[in-house]
C-alpha cells in the first residue's frame, strides 16, 4: 500500500476532552484501556473461530504482552487478536468517535453473546496520549490476504499510515513516553498499575522488560523453546537434579477465572479465604461471605465479605471493588453500592455499567438504583436466612456484624424493613433475643397478679394489698383483668448502656424478675430511635429513666396521700440542702428496702443531652447529668429516708440529704472532681459520727 498522511476525523464533542487529557481522572488508566482493547480483539477472534468464520492456529495461546523498555523510554502492548486492515484503522482509529466494539456487536448480535466485549476501541486507544508524545500501531488483520499496517501519530491531529512489516496476526502498540511519565516504563510501576486494573481480565497478561539482565533458575527438563538459557548450574551433589539459569520469563499478572465468575457450589471455603487475602491483603479471616450471581433483569456477579470490625481502634470503612467484565472500574462507588455496604470488603462485577463511570450520571440512573436495591436485598436475604436456619452461627457473628446491620437500618429503609425481625439484642444474662422476643420479656403474666409478685428486700415473695382508686381491695379476678390490660399496652424495651455504672439498676431489675438489653455502641442511640419511628407502639427506655410500679410496694390510697402530703416539704428541704432549686423530688415506697435513693432522668431529656454532647454545643455542661429531666426518688421504706422525714431540723439532716443525692448520682455517672472531693470528705465525717 502507498504511504498515506492525513488529518484525524474529529468529533469535537468527544476528542477535545481527550486531547486535553480530561477523559480519565487517573493518568495511569491508559494501561487498563490499551490492555482491555487487546483482550477485546482476542475475544472477537475466538468468537469468529467458534462461528466458523476463522480458524485459530493449533499452537494459538491467547495473551496480551506488555514489554517495558526503560532505555528507550517505550512501552509495547501486544495482542494476538483479530488485528486490523487499512480500512479498519481508518475507521476505528482515524475516525476517533467511532466504537469498534459497538460495530462488532451490532454485526454479530444475533449470532453470539456479547458479554465479554468490554471496550470502546477508539476512545480507549487515545488514552495513550495522556502519557506518550508519540504512538505507533503495527497491526495485521486475520482476514485472508490482508496486508500489515503501520500507523504513527504525535498526539496532534496529523497521522501517517503505510504498509508495515508485521508477520503475525494481531496488534502491537508502541508508546514513546513523555519525559514526565517515564515512571510507567519502570517494571515495578507497570506491575503495580496493571495489577490494580487488570488482575482479573479474561485474557492472560504477561509483563517483561526488554533486554532484561534478570535470570531465574529452573530444572533443565522445564526449559521451553521460547526460553533463553544463560548458563548451566553446577551440581553440589551428584544426585542433585540438573538445573539451568534462563533469562527471566515474562510474568503472568492476572487470573482469568476469578472466583466470582464461578458458581458458589463450586467454590471451597479455602478458595474464598485465599481470594480474600489476595485481593484485600487482609490476613484476618472474614466472618462469612455472600456470593452474588444474577442474570436477569441485569447481569451481576460478586462476592461480599463481612470482616471483623474493631470499631474502637480501626477505620470501619471497607473496600468494594467495582468491575465491568473483569475490568476494574473503581473502589467504593456509592451510587452503585449502597452506602452501608461500604463497611464490607468485596468485588462486584456488572457488565451493564460503563467503564468510564460518571458519578453525576449514575446519581440519576434508574437502572443503577435497581442494581443497588438488588444488592441490598441479597444481603438482607442472606442475613435473615442465617438467623432462621443457622441461629447459633448468626449469634456467634452478631457482636461483630451488629454495627454494620444497624448502620444499614439507619441508611436504608428497605433494608431496615427486611431486617427488623432479625436484629438481635443481648439481655442481662448474655442471651440473644430478636425484637419480637424482647417485646414479650417484661409483659405481665395474667396468671400472676402484682400481689403475688411483691417481694421484700431479700427477694422473697410477700403478700401485698392490691387496691383500687378508692382504696378498696381489688379481687383476684379484677386484678387479672388489669394485668391483661397492662399486657396489651406494655411495649417498652429497657436497655443498659454501661453495665458497671448502672449495676444498681440492673440488680433492681433482676430482683423484680425483669429483663433489659445491652446497648453499648455509639450507633445504638440513633438506631433505637429509628426502630421506634418505624415500629408503632415500641419504646426503648434506659433502665435508669424511671421507676415503674413493678419496683414499688402496693399501698392503700390513704398511705399514698400521707406520702404526697410530705413530698412537698421534703422536696423543698432537699432542694435547699443541695442548692438545686429545679431538682424534682419524689417519695416512693420501694420493694427493696436496701436502696435509699435513686436518680432518674427521663428518656427524652437524656437523649437530648446525648445529642448535645454529640454536637458539642458551646456553653453546656456535657459531663454527667443535667438538672433538666432529673428526678431524685427517695425510698420511704429506707431508714435514712425515714430519719430525714422525721428530723427535718436535725443538725445532720443536710449532710444526709447531700449524701443521699451523691449516692444516687453515682449509680448513673461518675461525680465531677469537686463533687467527688466533697463526697469523700462527707463520707469521712459520717464515719466519724459512728465512732462517737
Amino acid at each position: 500500500m502507498a504511504a498515506k498522511t492525513g488529518s484525524l476525523s474529529i468529533n469535537s464533542d468527544n476528542i477535545f476532552p481527550i486531547i486535553k487529557k480530561w477523559l480519565y481522572s487517573d493518568q495511569d488508566i491508559f494501561y487498563r484501556e490499551l490492555i482491555s482493547n487487546g483482550c477485546d480483539a482476542i475475544t472477537k477472534l475466538k468468537k469468529l473461530d467458534m462461528m466458523g468464520e476463522y480458524t485459530l492456529p493449533d499452537e494459538f495461546k491467547a495473551q496480551v504482552q506488555v514489554i517495558v523498555n526503560p532505555q528507550d523510554k517505550t512501552i509495547k502492548i501486544i495482542d494476538n487478536g483479530l488485528g486490523m486492515t487499512e480500512g479498519e484503522v481508518e475507521e476505528y482509529i482515524n475516525q476517533i468517535a467511532f466504537s469498534g466494539a459497538t460495530d462488532f456487536i451490532n454485526k454479530y448480535k444475533d449470532k453470539t453473546n456479547d458479554d465479554q466485549i468490554i471496550g470502546h476501541f477508539g476512545l480507549g486507544f487515545y488514552s495513550a496520549f495522556m502519557v506518550a508524545d508519540q504512538v505507533h500501531i503495527d497491526t495485521l488483520s486475520h482476514q485472508a490476504g490482508a496486508k500489515p499496517v503501520h500507523w504513527e501519530c504525535d498526539g496532534g491531529t496529523e497521522f501517517t499510515m503505510e504498509e508495515g512489516d508485521k508477520t503475525t496476526v494481531g496488534t502491537e502498540i508502541t508508546l514513546f513516553l513523555s519525559e514526565d511519565c517515564l515512571k510507567y516504563c519502570n517494571e515495578y510501576e507497570a506491575r503495580s498499575v496493571i495489577k490494580k486494573y487488570c488482575s482479573f481480565m479474561p485474557v492472560e497478561i504477561y509483563l517483561s522488560q526488554q533486554d532484561t539482565k534478570e535470570t531465574e533458575t529452573i530444572l533443565i527438563s522445564e526449559v521451553l523453546p521460547t526460553d533463553t538459557v544463560v548458563e548451566e548450574v553446577k551440581k553440589e551433589k551428584d544426585e542433585d537434579p540438573e538445573k539451568v539459569k534462563i533469562t527471566k520469563r515474562p510474568e503472568l499478572l492476572n487470573e482469568i477465572h476469578p472466583l466470582w465468575t464461578k458458581s458458589a457450589n463450586d467454590c471451597t471455603r479455602e478458595e474464598y479465604l485465599d481470594f480474600y487475602r489476595k485481593v484485600f491483603n487482609d490476613y484476618k479471616e472474614p466472618l462469612f461471605w455472600i456470593h452474588l450471581n444474577m442474570d436477569y433483569p441485569f447481569n451481576l456477579k460478586g462476592i461480599l465479605y463481612f470482616p471483623k470490625i474493631n470499631m474502637e481502634y480501626e477505620s470501619i470503612e471497607g473496600t468494594i471493588k467495582l468491575y465491568n467484565n473483569q475490568v476494574f472500574i473503581a473502589d467504593n462507588i456509592k451510587e452503585v453500592i449502597p452506602e452501608f455496604l461500604l463497611l464490607l470488603k468485596g468485588v462486584i462485577d456488572c457488565p451493564d455499567l460503563p467503564l468510564n463511570v460518571s458519578r453525576s450520571a449514575l446519581q440519576n440512573d434508574g437502572f443503577v438504583k435497581k442494581i443497588s436495591d438488588y444488592i441490598t436485598k441479597k444481603v438482607a436475604d442472606k442475613l435473615s436466612g442465617m438467623c432462621k436456619t443457622e441461629k447459633e452461627e448468626y449469634e456467634k457473628y452478631w457482636d461483630d456484624i451488629s454495627p454494620f446491620i444497624k448502620f444499614g437500618c439507619l441508611k436504608d429503609d428497605k433494608f431496615c424493613e427486611k431486617m427488623t425481625d432479625y436484629i438481635l439484642f443481648k439481655n442481662l444474662d448474655g442471651k440473644y433475643m430478636t425484637l419480637p422476643e424482647c417485646l414479650e420479656v417484661n409483659k405481665i403474666d395474667p396468671d400472676e397478679t402484682d400481689a403475688e409478685k411483691a417481694t421484700d428486700e431479700n427477694g422473697e415473695k410477700v403478700e401485698a394489698e392490691v387496691v383500687d382508686e378508692n382504696g378498696n381491695t381489688v379481687s383476684g379476678e379484677d386484678a387479672d383483668g388489669e394485668a391483661k390490660e397492662d399486657e396489651k399496652k406494655e411495649k417498652t424495651i429497657y436497655y443498659v448502656t454501661d453495665e458497671k455504672q448502672q449495676s444498681q439498676y440492673i440488680n433492681m431489675f433482676r430482683q423484680a424478675k425483669m429483663d433489659a438489653v445491652i446497648l453499648t455502641h455509639n450507633i445504638d442511640q440513633p438506631f433505637v430511635s429509628q426502630l421506634e419511628s418505624k415500629n408503632e407502639g415500641i419504646k426503648f427506655q434506659r433502665i435508669d429513666a424511671d421507676l415503674t410500679d413493678t419496683f414499688k410496694t402496693k399501698t392503700s390510697k390513704k398511705a399514698e396521700k400521707e406520702l404526697a402530703d410530705q413530698a412537698e416539704s421534703i422536696a423543698k428541704m432537699m432542694q435547699k440542702a443541695l442548692k438545686k432549686e429545679k431538682l424534682a423530688v419524689k417519695i416512693e415506697k420501694l420493694k427493696n428496702k436496701k436502696i435509699s435513693s435513686v436518680l432518674t432522668v427521663s428518656e427524652e431529656s437524656r437523649r437530648m443531652q446525648d445529642m448535645m454532647k454529640m454536637y458539642s454545643m458551646n456553653g453546656m455542661d456535657m459531663g454527667g447529668l443535667g438538672a433538666d429531666g432529673e428526678t431524685l426518688v427517695l425510698n420511704a421504706n429506707h431508714p435514712l429516708v425515714e430519719y430525714v422525714m422525721e428530723h427535718k431540723e436535725d443538725d445532720n439532716t443536710t449532710m444526709i440529704c447531700e449524701q443521699l443525692y451523691d449516692l444516687a448520682k453515682l449509680q448513673n455517672a461518675p461525680l465531677d472532681a469537686e463533687a467527688m472531693t466533697k463526697f469523700v470528705s462527707r463520707s469521712n465525717d459520717i464515719m466519724m459520727l459512728l465512732t462517737k
